[in-house]
């Protein structure tokens, strides 16, 4: 076995061993030679390189988003630690578990001239759980921050830094250890629900004719079915979910925007719920928010071990438990309260599907056109990741299979990295992957395909509207140069020369017909990643999107 000589790097490297974090991704350059010598040489771990830091972090914050346990970044001194930011800033806000390790210069070489040398240190303060600002030599007090910087985001669910001061020379090495490291236990409260709680809280349920429970972001198996079977059956619930909370059943709502849009303030004011209760993370719909942030229950409880967002501005309670400790407890204590909450919701969704079939049948090729032709042709079984902007608004507005998983970026919300993430994804999830994305976030992040990990079965949808066109649908904009240049960034670029240099398959798409065709020989190649790019009318897509809400009444 080969290690590095600086027993610092050693001392990382070993714990993050012992503490079972064995992905690694590692951003070239030399001051982290020490962690990528011993990473590299250590079989122990799955090692990747990619050398665009942005891209980087995002892949392994598709890692880890499927493995549920902490990937590492590794990287040199300087600004390549800077790029990190984005990725760390939304496993902050999706709580992923990601351990950034940053090579660093000794401490008496900041701020004196040399290259490639920033103040490093506590650089993602605003969003780590947990900073390891380590000294030159091994420790046990460096010991101590390294153990406790990866229990930290293996316990609370989020990204942590560890900067590490290397002095030259960094590629020396030796064939034993010279460091005897300490491992630190992780500990792990096992949280319940209290019994006061219970009862007080039960009673205020057991009187309400009018409970809404919203779900948000989850992960795929979150929730065990029997619960929401329980739920489901009760008169005075009513389940609103999203595309990315991977849940599913008969009665749920499963298309928020399609429901409540047309609403007048007369039936606002008749279904704004008591109580509210939340659970799973980021919440997609704009127009639920406004609804409930405007006509707000009474009451809104949050189910998350961690942490709870005031999101609709008047939360009264937070349950520090799993939903699924939750509702193991409280749901003994719930009766059947007579309610025509559920009925009513139901006649409204039947009417809302019948206008939506209607609209759709008619519609000419457009955005809104290519999502249902699209969703409705997904193979099942499958990974969908849905980049952001107007790609997971459109997904929202369409069941999909309750096979498919469906994964977005919805912590910062940002479009950055999304194919990134993607891959990273299908690189950690033997699944076939797909990715829903537009054109200014695939062109943004157009770096994640210089990338050696792709697999065969990773494909990518790319919608092509000529810019961003999630600033056509919202509200303002007018046709001016000022709009094209700054806000739509107008552009007549494709990604056909993009898929020849990384060697994907490339497949366009221009009408229904043509989507529709391209979709069949699409889900069938396997022995090479594949991108289908679908070309959709600039100027109609929120045209249609608003004849389509205003269908919907």
């Amino acid at each position: 076995m080969i290690y590095p000589k600086i027993p610092l790097a050693q001392s990382i490297i070993e714990i993050c061993d012992a503490k079972g974090v064995h992905d690694i991704v590692i951003s070239p350059g030399s001051r982290n030679a020490p962690l990528t010598i011993g990473f590299a040489n250590n079989p122990n771990f799955n090692c990747y390189s990619i050398a665009d830091e942005r891209c980087a972090a995002f892949f392994a914050l598709g890692m880890a988003q499927q493995k549920k346990k902490p990937v590492a970044v590794v990287c040199t001194s300087g600004s390549a630690v800077l790029n990190y930011y984005p990725a760390f800033a939304e496993a902050f806000y999706s709580q992923i578990p990601l351990v950034v390790i940053s090579a660093d210069r000794p401490l008496e070489k900041i701020d004196i001239g040399d290259g490639q040398t920033i103040r490093q240190e506590n650089v993602f303060l605003n969003h780590s759980l947990y900073n390891a600002n380590l000294t030159e030599e091994a420790s046990e007090e460096n010991d101590v921050f390294i153990n406790e910087a990866i229990n930290v985001a293996i316990a609370h669910k989020g990204p942590v830094h560890i900067n590490a001061p290397f002095e030259e020379p960094l590629y020396e090495t030796v064939n034993k250890l010279t460091v005897d490291v300490n491992v630190t236990s992780l500990f792990k409260p096992h949280r319940t629900v209290r019994v006061e709680d219970i009862i007080a809280f039960s009673t205020l349920w057991n009187h309400s004719q009018k409970i809404l429970i919203l779900v948000g972001e989850l992960a795929p198996n979150t929730i065990e079915q029997k619960w929401i079977d329980l739920l489901a059956e009760l008169p005075s619930v009513v389940i609103m979910t999203e595309t990315t909370s991977n849940l599913h059943h008969p009665t749920v709502i499963n298309t928020i925007d399609t429901l409540i849009t047309p609403f007048s303030a007369k039936e606002f004011t008749e279904l704004q719920p008591r109580i509210l209760v939340t659970f799973g993370g980021m919440i997609v719909s704009k127009r639920i928010k406004a609804f409930l942030r405007k006509y707000k229950p009474r009451h809104h409880w949050h189910i998350d071990e961690l942490r709870a967002y005031d999101t609709f501005g008047m939360l009264t309670k937070h349950f520090h438990v799993t939903p699924n400790q939750f509702f193991s407890q409280f749901l003994p204590f719930v009766k059947t309260v007579e309610s025509d909450y559920k009925r009513t919701f139901a006649t409204l969704l039947r009417n809302r599907k019948d206008s939506h079939k209607k609209y759709m049948a008619q519609l000419s090729f457009c955005d809104l056109k290519a999502f249902e032709v699209i969703l409705s042709d997904l193979p099942p079984n499958i990974q969908l990741q849905v980049s952001n902007s107007a790609a997971i608004r459109y997904t929202q507005l369409f069941d999909i299979d309750a096979s498919i998983q469906v994964f977005c970026n919805r912590g910062t919300s940002g479009i950055d990295g999304s194919t990134s993430t993607a891959i990273g994804a299908a690189v950690a999830n033997s699944r076939p992957t797909v990715l829903i994305t537009g054109d200014v976030g695939f062109l943004y992040d157009s770096n994640a395909l210089w990338n050696n990990y792709i697999p065969k079965n990773f494909k990518i949808i790319l919608m092509n509207n000529g810019g961003g066109g999630i600033f056509r649908i919202l509200p303002g904009h007018q046709e001016n140069e000022t709009f094209h240049t700054y806000f739509e960034t107008s552009h007549c670029l494709t990604a056909e020369h993009l898929a020849k240099m990384y060697r994907l398959e490339y497949i366009t798409a221009h009408n229904h017909e043509t989507l529709a065709q391209s979709l069949k020989h699409f889900f069938t190649i396997s022995d090479q990643p594949a991108i289908l790019e679908v070309f959709t009318p600039t100027r109609e897509n929120d045209l249609r999107l608003k004849e389509y809400f205003k269908a919907l009444a």
